[in-house]
């Protein structure tokens, strides 16, 4: 019986022993092996490992790319417009030795800190030395590249490496909006006082423009009327002329005629004149003197 129980105690602490002995390192996963603290074997590749219980220890990383979201920073670009500039990187453990040298058993929590002052710091450096135009342009792309590349090489020495870099949103602090909203609308109103005022100047060019050929047509128009007037009343004078020189009686007679058609005119007109007047004379016989 005291055999029995003494082999299954046995039984019992090998199972103990195999088990605690024995770890699973996931494909998601880098693992350090140590002994009393130093690195003894970095595993990389996923399955089953062993170790010595009591004397190994086992330290998992994540190595799979992971998130870091800073808070929100205020930085000040060339130009002196504070801009209020939140960002994010992605990252991963490149060198697990390396950086459990850098940060110790506060692992992957104790690293988001110091990662986050690096990126801080990088922002700062990179976004101050442009305008403002350029953060909120499609040149920022550009600048995140930098800020992504400087942040890199910084981070190398944690065992990191940097992913990517990314800015969520570069805004005007709260207490600067109005008063660049106001700047921007008297800039605006400025603008459309401008467009305002060489629209008026190109409408009266154009008007006094139009005045002018008014006038030029006009009096174009009054020379050429003037011009063949003219020649029309030299042409009827001489017409005029010509009868009267083969003519005289028949002349005298349609001059009578235009003096007769101008006179007797219906309406209330009254002509006092005597019956043997010369105005008459045509009326009186069939022929004049």
């Amino acid at each position: 019986m005291r055999r029995t129980q003494l082999l299954l105690g046995v039984v019992v602490i090998a199972i103990v022993a195999v088990i605690n002995s024995v770890y699973i390192v996931d494909e998601r996963e880098k693992a350090l092996r140590l002994w009393f603290g130093e690195v003894t074997a970095v595993i990389e590749e996923p399955g089953l490992n062993f170790r010595i219980p009591g004397l190994h220890e086992i330290v998992k990383y994540d190595d799979r790319i992971l998130p870091l979201d800073t808070q929100p920073l205020e930085v000040t670009p060339a130009d002196d417009r504070r801009l209020v500039v939140d960002a994010f990187a992605r990252w991963r453990i490149a060198d697990p030795v390396k950086f459990r040298r850098a940060v110790g058993a506060s692992s992957i929590s104790g690293a988001r800190p110091r990662l986050e002052r690096i990126l801080n710091a990088e922002l700062r450096e990179v976004l101050g030395g442009v305008d403002s135009g350029a953060v909120l342009s499609a040149d920022r792309v550009a600048l995140m590249n930098q800020i992504r590349d400087q942040a890199r090489s910084q981070a190398n020495a944690l065992g990191v490496e940097i992913v990517d870099v990314r800015i969520k949103r570069a805004d005007l602090p709260e207490q600067n909006l109005e008063a660049t909203f106001e700047r921007m609308r008297a800039e605006r109103e400025r603008e459309a006082a401008d467009e305002i005022a060489r629209g008026k100047e190109a409408a009266q060019r154009v008007r006094a423009q139009a005045d002018r050929t008014v006038v030029e047509t006009t009096s174009e128009a009054a020379k050429q009327a003037d011009i063949i007037r003219g020649e029309a009343d030299a042409l009827r004078n001489a017409i005029f002329a010509e009868a009267f020189g083969r003519d005289p009686e028949f002349f005298a007679f349609y001059r009578s005629l235009s003096a007769y058609e101008t006179s007797l005119q219906g309406g209330n007109s009254t002509m006092v004149i005597t019956p043997d007047s010369e105005f008459f004379e045509y009326l009186k016989s069939d022929s004049g003197e």
